[in-house]
């Protein structure tokens, strides 16, 4: 016959009712249910009544229920050796087979029934475990997925970590080269200051040697002189007035003497004061750090057209008769103005525009995507930024509001420092190349390409024709003296 059963779901079958365990020493009872000895006989005890059974409820005798021996064989045929012995109840001796919801305890079949724990809601421990261990499994596979995040986090954390060890050891290397380039800088300017006041004092001292020179020669004459005198003193009264008469003349004898006012004082003034000297270095390194002067030619594609270009476009003036010129979307057609070719999106550049002796002018950058048609809005808000002279007499920055610059003199020639990334702008009179003096300033966030733009202003029938002009780059610290620009 084969069997229709597992062993799990046999083992199922053989359980009390009571403790819900495998049956330990079964009775069974006139009905023909069957318990555990130690169940029946705790029922038993805390009864006060007749003994009912707890399945179908019929009236019983337990001191007349003997031993289910068919169920016990049963129960030991299947039992396996090495099974652990189940825990037991510390009140009822019964085995642990319950779980209770509400107060989380294990407990045996008779806390369920007649306990504490009645009317709490009870499953069994197998179906417990069988929960507890899913959500242990879940619990497990979360901790891991956190754990996974966390491994990543600790990667990219080592990562950032030597991305920025490797950037720092980057950046020092450029600080040690930049401070060697400015100590070599340093010792040029020391080396030069010491020259120059070694080469003043040369010349000093070489006037004061052939003062000294003289004065020594005078002196000689007149210690010979008198050497003469004395020995004359000396002669007999004949002697002394023969020979008096044929003594040199006492002209003779004044040009011996030294020209009273002869010695010419002379002080030590080397062009360069004691407190001045770290001021002056500055200005010299300042001009020697500063970017390469850029090389720029003008667009003659910008250009409005009364502009007159030459030079190879380094040169534009603004003529009486415009120039027949295509009308080009980024072409100027009100205001007098053109742009260089290049523009700018990043990095530090510098440029240098000699204006001259023109009475109106204006210069700066201007973004490419400004309009270009009409009167050009000079101010940031528009993306212009410029700086410029007016009737010869005021400079001024055009923000909101225009800002007039206390400029002394009138430079000729304008160095203009950008600084994208810094969003920094700053106008300098070059006119010294290593004594640039800084007239203003603009900050802002420079966004898009800017471009160096000039303009000339309205010539005023001939007043203020004169050109402005590109300068070729001649090299920090050896540009030549400015000078007004003729065509």
């Amino acid at each position: 016959m084969a069997w229709q059963v597992s062993v799990l779901e046999l083992e199922d079958r053989l359980q009390c009712p009571i403790c819900l365990e495998v049956f330990k020493e079964p009775l069974m009872l006139q009905c023909g249910h069957s318990y555990c000895k130690r169940c029946l006989l705790s029922l038993s005890r805390h009864l006060d009544s007749e003994l009912r059974c707890p399945v179908c409820r019929q009236e019983v005798d337990s001191s007349s229920s003997p031993p289910n021996v068919s169920l016990a064989r049963v129960i030991e045929a299947l039992q396996l050796p090495g099974d652990p012995e189940p825990q037991v109840c510390a009140h009822h001796r019964n085995p642990l087979s319950l779980f209770c919801e509400k107060d989380q305890e294990l407990i045996c079949g008779l806390c369920g029934l007649l306990g504490s724990h009645q009317h709490h809601r009870v499953t069994p421990v197998s179906t417990v475990y069988s929960r507890m261990k899913e959500e242990l499994a879940a619990l497990i596979s979360d901790l891991k997925q956190e754990q996974k995040k966390v491994d990543e986090q600790i990667a990219k954390l080592v990562n950032n970590r030597t991305r920025i060890v490797n950037e720092s050891d980057v950046f020092s290397w450029v600080i040690r080269r930049e401070f060697q380039e400015l100590h070599h800088l340093v010792d040029e300017e020391k080396a030069r200051c010491l020259e120059g006041v070694e080469g003043h004092t040369r010349g000093l001292v070489a006037s004061l040697d052939m003062q000294l020179e003289q004065a020594r020669g005078a002196r000689e004459r007149l210690v010979q002189a008198e050497g003469v005198l004395e020995q004359l003193g000396n002669e007999s009264h004949h002697e002394f007035i023969r020979k008096y008469h044929s003594m040199a003349s006492r002209a003779e004898l004044q040009q011996a003497r030294p020209l009273e006012g002869a010695f010419s004082p002379i002080s030590f003034k080397p062009g360069l004061h004691q407190a001045d000297i770290k001021l002056t270095v500055w200005k010299r390194l300042f001009r020697k750090v500063l970017p390469a002067p850029e090389s720029l030619k003008l667009d003659p594609a910008t250009a409005h057209p009364l502009l007159e270009l030459s030079k190879g476009n380094t040169v534009v003036q603004c003529g009486l008769l415009a120039q027949r010129r295509a009308s080009q979307p980024e072409r100027f057609d009100y205001s007098t103005c053109v742009l260089a070719s290049r523009g700018f999106s990043c990095g530090r550049h510098y440029w240098e525009v000699v204006v001259g002796s023109k009475s109106d002018w204006r210069l700066g950058v201007i973004k490419g995507t400004a309009s270009r048609k009409g009167k050009v809005n000079k101010s940031p808000e528009h993306g212009v930024w410029l700086i410029g002279l007016k009737e010869g007499r005021g400079y001024e920055a055009f923000g909101c509001p225009r800002v007039p610059l206390p400029v002394a003199g009138h430079p000729h020639r304008i160095g203009v420092y950008l600084h994208y990334e810094q969003g920094e702008l700053t106008f300098f009179d070059a006119d010294r190349p290593d004594d640039l003096r800084p007239l203003y300033t603009f900050q802002a966030d420079f966004q898009g390409k800017l471009y160096p733009i000039l303009d000339t202003c309205w010539h005023e029938r001939g007043s203020n024709s004169l050109p402005m002009v590109l300068p070729p780059p001649s090299g920090p610290g050896h540009l030549s003296p400015p000078q007004p620009t003729k065509l």
